[in-house]
C-alpha cells in the first residue's frame, strides 16, 4: 500500500509539473508582440500576398510599408531571422516605429522566421522574454531560437538537400532560415518562407535588402557586414565611415562566400537585382563558454567567463567589464544601415533613400532603446499591429 502511494504521490507531482511547463511553454508561444507602427506607415501586407507559400503558416508575417512623398529608391529590412539575437529584432523595429521617408521606399518585416520566436533552444535554460523599460512601462518580447521549431516544420530530412544547387547542408538547417534561401513553394516552413520573401524582393523591385544578425564572440565573422559583390563598394566605405567616425569597435566586411549555399546574403544578391547585405554584432549569450544563462546576461551582454577567455585570446571580438550591452548591439545595427544608405546615396543618386525619425548611434547610446518604442495603448488603433 505504501509503495502504491508513493507511486501515486510521484505521478501526481510529475503531473503538475508537466501542466505548469506547459502552460508556460503556451504563455511563450500565444505572446503577441505590439508593434506602434509610424505615422507615415503607408500600408500592411502580409507576405502571403505575395506568394501562396507563406499563406496559412505560422511564417505569415506582417509586411510593413513606408512610401516616401518623392520617388527613389526601395530598402527591404529583414529582422527576426534566427530569433536568439534579439536586436535583429528589436532595430527592424526601430525603424517600423520612427521611421519617415523623405525621399524612396522603406519595406520592413520584423520577425521573418516567427516560428522560431515561439519556443527556446532545448536544454540552453534560455529565457522566454526579453522586456525593455520605456517612459510608459515595460515592453515585453519573446525569445526564441535559432531554428523553427518542429512543431511547424517537420519532419527534418536525414541530410538537408539545398534547392537549387543541391549542396548538401546539415539536416537541421532545413529550418534554418539563413539557410533556405531563394526557396521553394512547396518546400517545409523555412523554404516557403524564403521562397515567398524572394517574391516580395523581385515584385517590390528592391534596390537594398539588409538582414540583421547577432553571432558568439567565438564566431570568426563577427563585427561585420557581409556583402554580395554586387554592394563591395558601398559595404566598404560604410566600414571605413562607420570605423573611424562612430564605432568603439570596428566594423569590418566580407565578401558573401560564392560556394557556400542558402545564405542571404548570397541568394538574394544571385536571384533578384537587390544588393543583399547582413549585419553581425556580438552577442556573449550565445558564446558556449558563457554563465548563468538569463535575461541579464541577455541585456548587458556582460560575463566573466567570456571575458576569461577573451584574455585568453580566444575570441574574435573584443569584451571587457561593460560588456555588449542591448542598446550598444541595436545602436550599431541602425547606424550601419543608415551609413550603407547615406553611401549608396552618393554612388546611385537615381536611387536614393532618404530617411529621417531615425535615432543615430549616440542618441540611442545615451537615451536607452525605451525611448523610441511606443505605447500601444495611447496609439491610434489603425497604427497598432501584433507580430
Amino acid at each position: 500500500m505504501n509503495i502504491r502511494l508513493a507511486k501515486l504521490t510521484i505521478l501526481f507531482f510529475a503531473g503538475v509539473c508537466a501542466a505548469i511547463a506547459g502552460s508556460l511553454f503556451k504563455e511563450h508561444m500565444d505572446y503577441k508582440e505590439a508593434v506602434v507602427a509610424s505615422p507615415f506607415l503607408s500600408e500592411v501586407k502580409k507576405l502571403s500576398d505575395y506568394s501562396d507559400a507563406a499563406r496559412g503558416t505560422v511564417n505569415d508575417a506582417n509586411v510593413y510599408i513606408f512610401n516616401g512623398p518623392t520617388p527613389g529608391g526601395t530598402v527591404v529590412l529583414l529582422g527576426g531571422t534566427h530569433p536568439e539575437e534579439p536586436v535583429a529584432n528589436l532595430a527592424a523595429q526601430i525603424f517600423t516605429e520612427n521611421v519617415r521617408p523623405v525621399q524612396g521606399r522603406v519595406i520592413v518585416i520584423n520577425r521573418i522566421n516567427r516560428s522560431a520566436s515561439m519556443a527556446t533552444r532545448m536544454g540552453e535554460a534560455y529565457p522566454r522574454f526579453y522586456h525593455i523599460s520605456t517612459p510608459w512601462g515595460v515592453k515585453k518580447w519573446r525569445y526564441g531560437d535559432r531554428l523553427a521549431t518542429p512543431l511547424h516544420s517537420w519532419p527534418d530530412p536525414e541530410v538537408y538537400v539545398h534547392y537549387p544547387s543541391g549542396q548538401n547542408l546539415a539536416y537541421m538547417d532545413i529550418r534554418n532560415a539563413n539557410r533556405t534561401w531563394p526557396g521553394r513553394p512547396d518546400g517545409l516552413l523555412c523554404e516557403r518562407t524564403c521562397y515567398a520573401l524572394m517574391e516580395l524582393i523581385r515584385k517590390e523591385k528592391a534596390d537594398i535588402v539588409m538582414d540583421f544578425h547577432e553571432a558568439e564572440l567565438e564566431y570568426a565573422v563577427e563585427n561585420t557586414i557581409v556583402v554580395h559583390e554586387k554592394g563591395q563598394s558601398v559595404a566598404a566605405m560604410a566600414s571605413m565611415m562607420l570605423t573611424s567616425q562612430t564605432f568603439d569597435v570596428p566594423i569590418g566586411m566580407e565578401f558573401s562566400p560564392k560556394a557556400l549555399h542558402g545564405l542571404s546574403h548570397r541568394e538574394i544578391g544571385d536571384h533578384s537585382d537587390a544588393v543583399s547585405y547582413l549585419a553581425e554584432v556580438a552577442e556573449p549569450m550565445l558564446d558556449r563558454i558563457r554563465g548563468i544563462t538569463d535575461e541579464e546576461l541577455l541585456m548587458s551582454g556582460k560575463d566573466r567567463f567570456v571575458m576569461k577567455a577573451g584574455e585568453c585570446k580566444l575570441l574574435y571580438a573584443p569584451i571587457d567589464e561593460n560588456g555588449w550591452p542591448v542598446e550598444k548591439r541595436t545602436a550599431r545595427h541602425v547606424a550601419t544601415l543608415m551609413t550603407i544608405l547615406q553611401v549608396n546615396n552618393m554612388l546611385s543618386p537615381e536611387k536614393t533613400i532618404l530617411l529621417e525619425g531615425i535615432p543615430d548611434y549616440q542618441r540611442i547610446m545615451h537615451e536607452g532603446l525605451g525611448s523610441f518604442f511606443h505605447n500601444p495603448d495611447e496609439a491610434p488603433p489603425e497604427r497598432v499591429f501584433f507580430d
